[in-house]
């Protein structure tokens, strides 16, 4: 493996890390809390683009499957990605993809990037509702109620805070070498 790729691959588990850390941020609710996770996943995305970034979050996934108390409220093991709030942690990986896909086709600025957060956010959120509405058996008015509506004013907040953090970050983690980007990905 080559000194970029490992580069990329400690930026990978160093974001699965903080991905960790701002899972215990948490502010409860009946269902499905809101935590710091989905901020994590935004910056990951952001910061790392579409490949490294879903590898962080498959990265974090896999600890948290195996047990490790990763996930929000120190919780982890496969219970927890099978249960009510387990869409919400598998459809990380989508909303890697897909926040990094749309900077990489776009532009990796602030505008494209809060764009690219917000589809992230919607991805997350139909991924974990639908998941939700089946292991709970409620209805798609209840799912979304309770899946859904709660997290849209925090997740646009979210989406703002880590389009603006991330591209900074990005830029600057670019610029002294840490973060290898591709011609595709230029930092802009």
């Amino acid at each position: 493996m080559n000194h970029t790729r490992l580069k990329n691959y400690i930026l990978c588990a160093l974001f699965a890390a903080i991905t960790a850390i701002l899972a215990q941020v948490t502010i409860p609710l009946p269902i499905i809390p809101i935590s710091g996770q989905t901020l994590a996943v935004g910056l990951t995305a952001t910061i790392l683009g579409s490949r490294y970034g879903t590898v962080s979050m498959i990265v974090y996934a896999g600890l948290g499957a195996i047990g490790l108390p990763v996930f929000a409220g120190m919780s982890g093991g496969l219970g927890v990605l099978i249960g009510p709030s387990g869409g919400y942690i598998t459809g990380f990986i989508l909303t890697a993809l897909v926040t990094g896909l749309i900077l990489e086709h776009t532009q990796f600025n602030t505008p494209m990037a809060l764009v690219a957060n917000i589809v992230g956010m919607f991805v997350t959120l139909a991924v974990g509702t639908i998941q939700l509405k089946f292991v709970l058996d409620l209805s798609w008015a209840k799912a979304m109620a309770a899946g859904v509506y709660p997290f849209l004013i925090v997740g646009i907040v979210k989406a703002v805070i880590a389009s603006v953090v991330g591209i900074l970050v990005r830029q600057r983690l670019t610029r002294f070498g840490l973060l290898t980007t591709g011609k595709q990905q230029s930092a802009a």
